[in-house]
């Protein structure tokens, strides 16, 4: 039987990024932070991502208990996904992380610009 520790890494920044890792995983969150959404909604706001990927990476946050999965009995299928309540607990981290991404990038404007005006 496989002990707690194994799990679960003790550094919780490790944990985090385990739980995140992937290239869309963040930008999925961030539009789920917005509300409900299902599969083909988000591979039109993702465009560059495949099918599989997404199916993929929604399987994995699922698994790790950040989003849901509900599934209606439909023809066609419905499928929509959403935070959990533990997923909604992202939402300041998503929030701060787009106005540092926000930050960023007007530094580096303003810096390349006086780059340019120096030279």
């Amino acid at each position: 039987m496989a002990k707690l520790e194994d799990l679960v890494p003790s550094c919780p920044i490790n944990l985090t990024i385990n739980i995140l890792s992937g290239k869309w995983k963040i930008g999925i969150l961030w539009h789920l932070s917005k509300g409900v959404i299902r599969f083909n909604e988000l591979q039109r706001l993702l465009p560059n991502i495949t099918h599989k990927i997404l199916a993929m990476q929604l399987r994995e946050l699922e698994t790790d208990g950040i989003i849901y999965r509900k599934v209606y009995a439909e023809i066609p299928p419905k499928v929509e996904y959403g935070l959990t309540e533990i997923g909604e607990s992202i939402k300041p981290v998503l929030k701060s992380m787009c106005d540092w991404g926000k930050q960023y990038e007007t530094l580096m404007k303003t810096d390349f610009n006086s780059k340019i005006d120096h030279n």
